[in-house]
């Protein structure tokens, strides 16, 4: 049975583990709020799931790159990615899990982390500039309007590219909407970065075993 992780001597071992994956996912509510992250970072070596019953975003663009960073016994590693951007998105009750195995003692650890729970679209989770690195997405209808296929990447400017030292070819594939309706969605990711990023009734957990979103 997955239950919450509790106890005083336990926690300083889950800390000394635990760290590089809480400041990356940390940085969803906390860094990425305040538009502290870098255009292009080397990524950990954790992928992350997130879902939501509902994501709608006006200036949609997709374009392919890589994802360097290191594996978590300390390897050079890179991930194909299809970078989905948003000039404005806004969620409908957000899950995002991130689980750290083989911890001394205490096995997997997930870290889950849920916002914007709610019909009210004033209390769901909002962001602007957001950028998501995407291994994996799933989606039980997708509506875009005012779509453009095959333009090239670098052509894009509603969001453009991240730019900075992102590797990512600005002449290969892209693609392009005035606004994009996602229900019922699942996704892998790498990494995200956002100019902005709110998340009313925000609620982040830890839980022994694997307790992910999906």
């Amino acid at each position: 049975m997955e239950s919450q992780v509790r106890g005083g001597t336990r926690w300083k071992r889950f800390a000394v583990v635990m760290v590089p994956s809480v400041a990356a996912t940390a940085c969803i509510g906390v860094a990425l709020a305040q538009g502290a992250l870098a255009a292009s970072f080397s990524v950990s070596g954790q992928s992350f799931k997130v879902s939501a019953d509902y994501i709608h975003g006006e200036g949609f663009s997709q374009y392919g790159a890589i994802d360097a960073g290191k594996t978590l016994d300390g390897k050079d590693t890179i991930h194909p990615v299809a970078v989905s951007a948003f000039s404005d998105a806004r969620i409908q009750n957000m899950c995002q899990s991130v689980v750290t195995p083989n911890i001394p003692l205490l096995g997997s650890v997930t870290l889950q982390l849920t916002a914007g729970n709610s019909g009210d679209k004033d209390k769901q989770v909002s962001a602007k500039n957001l950028y998501i690195d995407v291994e994996d997405l799933a989606a039980e209808k997708a509506v875009f309007t005012g779509m453009d296929i095959g333009v090239s990447a670098g052509s894009l400017t509603d969001p453009p590219m991240k730019g900075g030292a992102e590797k990512s070819n600005p002449n290969g594939f892209g693609q392009s909407a005035d606004s994009v309706d996602l229900y019922k969605v699942k996704q892998t990711a790498w990494a995200t970065t956002a100019g902005t990023f709110t998340l009313p009734g925000l609620s982040m957990k830890l839980y022994s075993g694997t307790k992910e979103c999906y």
